[in-house]
């Protein structure tokens, strides 16, 4: 017998490492006795990955730069932690100010020690876009883009990442991009937040690279067009693009955040133990019919 299979299971390597049969289908997605912090938590689709990690069993610490969270999401959170005997945490935060990206990320840590739950890895869904033709296009403005979604999501690997290597955990660190980082959209004139989500995807696989060393994994979760209040904003200004939109639609319909709980899940936990530098694209088949 391979020495592998009788590595006991410990990790997400062990689990990796052990026989198909050996392994619950439950164990795979489960995210009980590990903190996760989401930015971008605060409304969308961070807070309904929020509620994701927690009904994988997990700890949750929201981060956002809105003052407070939306509130009826934020109520549904607390019941779900109260009832499942969670940690669910909020703070306000900017996660281009890395000093206080540091110093939030500690406090979680040393949360995380006193839950029992170690603080496991991220997933970086802060992210800001905007609709304005490339030739009009101000310097400022694209350097915000940049600032915010490329930057801010660096900032927030690297922190967990120190905090995982520090403490010898075998974390996983999800980066939000979106299928505009291997596509130009129709119908949007979007070229700084295209820009940085192609970015972030590169970022991952660097990344990957780096800390697959200590057994920390980097991926990215690129979503399709999501009905979200940063998309209805767009699509307040430019009505015209949800028949834009639907064109490309293979299963005639828009993404809700709900659909991405799953595969945000899978990308965190044992499931997805031999995938890292990867980019999971869920875009319900509109990238198939460009």
């Amino acid at each position: 017998m391979s020495p592998a299979l009788t590595t006991p299971v410990v990790n997400d390597v062990a689990l990796a490492a052990a026989t198909p049969a050996s392994v619950s289908h439950s164990a795979l997605f489960s995210l009980a006795n590990k903190t996760v912090a989401i930015t971008g938590g605060g409304r969308g689709l961070g807070i309904t990955l929020a509620g994701a990690v927690l009904e994988a069993g997990g700890h949750v610490a929201c981060l956002d730069i809105l003052p407070e969270p939306a509130a009826a999401e934020w109520t549904a959170l607390q019941k779900i932690a109260k009832a499942s005997g969670l940690g669910l945490s909020y703070r306000r935060l900017d996660v281009t100010d890395e000093e206080a990206l540091t110093q939030v990320f500690d406090e979680i840590d040393a949360e995380a020690a006193a839950l029992g739950a170690p603080f496991y890895g991220c997933i970086a869904c802060a992210g800001i876009q905007q609709k304005v033709p490339a030739i009009d296009y101000p310097q400022a403005d694209f350097e915000r883009i940049q600032r915010v979604n490329v930057t801010g999501t660096f900032l927030t690997a690297k922190h967990t990442a120190r905090i995982l290597v520090k403490n010898g955990v075998q974390g996983s660190i999800v980066l939000i991009a979106s299928m505009s980082g291997q596509i130009a959209n129709r119908g949007l004139t979007c070229t700084a937040y295209n820009t940085s989500k192609a970015a972030v995807q590169q970022m991952c696989r660097s990344l990957a690279q780096e800390w697959g060393q200590h057994g920390i994994r980097v991926n990215t979760l690129s979503p399709g067009y999501i009905r979200t209040a940063m998309t209805d904003d767009l699509l307040a200004a430019a009505p015209e693009l949800e028949k834009i939109w639907m064109a490309g639609a293979l299963l005639n319909r828009l993404g809700a955040p709900d659909d991405f709980k799953a595969p945000a899940i899978f990308l965190l936990g044992a499931g997805s133990s031999f995938m890292t530098g990867a980019d999971l694209r869920v875009d319900g088949g509109h990238c198939a019919s460009a």
